[in-house]
């Protein structure tokens, strides 16, 4: 869906961003992840044109975005910003309708659209009205969610869209956002400093540093295979919770004893181990059931689990 080619950008003297190149496959979500200053943001503005590139290309859909001007390039892709954007002088509603309005829907698809979001994204209709200054952070999230996703674009980009929030509502909107099937049929591209929100939303991530992309690919790739000792150091100090949520049931599957017996507790293989942890150590059950891999179920019990592990990362 997005193909990236050797895009740089220079500040005079500075380079942001030098000769990134990157392709991102249709309905994946694609996590830019760095320290401050390291040019992830800068290198999602040029995706939509919001800063031109000194020089490489960037295709969408098979299309090279300099063939159409910025303000329609912009109507097909959502964007979701950290302090989420809204116009303070619009209500909720208008603030939702600013795209259909440019693309000239009519009241009666913009207000069913707009119900269609409240509903999914856990908004009252009561909310419409409202200024953005009487919601909560989490509402003021959810709405610009909400506008970005209202004309159906196939891509989304997302800069640092949690970062504003405090711990417990970024928590809540993280699960959400996993959950939630509009996104799930999206391309996105994800902009944070958060090392644990990267490994938690994204299917595969880019690790950048003045202005480089050092190393991209699935999370546990950058946990097991760091391309130089900068991945190493940056992951370290989270390193084994990411291991935990990384590594999924399937993957150990293998070394789980061939044996099936009754639990009041089943998990799917697509599971990560940290969640079949996090059920043991609640005391919900003394072994879990995990079914998904198109064979026979089988039964685990926190000593196998630990012990499966063992052996995966000693592989």
């Amino acid at each position: 869906m997005i193909k990236v080619d050797r895009l740089s950008k220079h500040f005079g003297a500075i380079q942001a961003v030098n000769e990134v190149s990157l392709e991102i496959n249709e309905g994946e979500t694609f996590v830019l992840l760095g320290t401050s200053g390291c040019g992830k943001t800068t290198t999602l503005k040029m995706l939509n044109r919001l800063i031109e590139p000194t020089s490489g290309t960037i295709f969408i859909n098979g299309r090279n975005i300099n063939d159409q001007s910025p303000e329609i390039l912009r109507r097909s892709i959502g964007y979701v910003l950290q302090n989420n954007g809204l116009f303070p002088h619009y209500t909720v509603a208008e603030n939702i309708a600013v795209v259909p309005r440019l693309l000239k829907w009519d009241d009666k698809k913009i207000r069913n659209r707009t119900y269609e979001l409240l509903e999914k994204l856990h908004l009252s209709s009561g909310e419409l009205n409202k200024y953005p200054n009487k919601l909560s952070g989490g509402q003021q999230q959810r709405v610009g969610l909400a506008r970005a996703l209202i004309a159906d674009p196939p891509v989304l980009l997302m800069d640092e869209p949690l970062g504003a929030l405090d711990n417990v509502t970024r928590a809540k909107i993280q699960a959400e956002f996993k959950n939630l099937d509009e996104l799930k049929r999206k391309t996105i591209v994800m902009v944070t400093h958060d090392i644990q929100e990267a490994f938690e939303l994204g299917d595969r991530i880019g690790i950048m540093d003045k202005g480089v992309l050092v190393q991209e690919g699935v999370p546990a790739d950058l946990l097991f295979k760091p391309a130089n000792n900068f991945i190493s150091d940056f992951l370290h100090e989270q390193r084994l919770q990411l291991e935990l949520q990384s590594v999924k049931l399937a993957d150990i599957w293998d070394t789980f004893p061939n044996v099936v017996q009754q639990s009041s507790v089943t998990v799917n293989a697509k599971d990560s181990l940290w969640h079949a942890m996090e059920i043991f150590t609640s005391g919900k059950a003394e072994s879990i059931q995990v079914t998904g891999t198109g064979v026979a179920s089988r039964s685990i019990t926190l000593e196998q689990l630990m012990s499966a592990y063992k052996n995966y990362r000693h592989e």
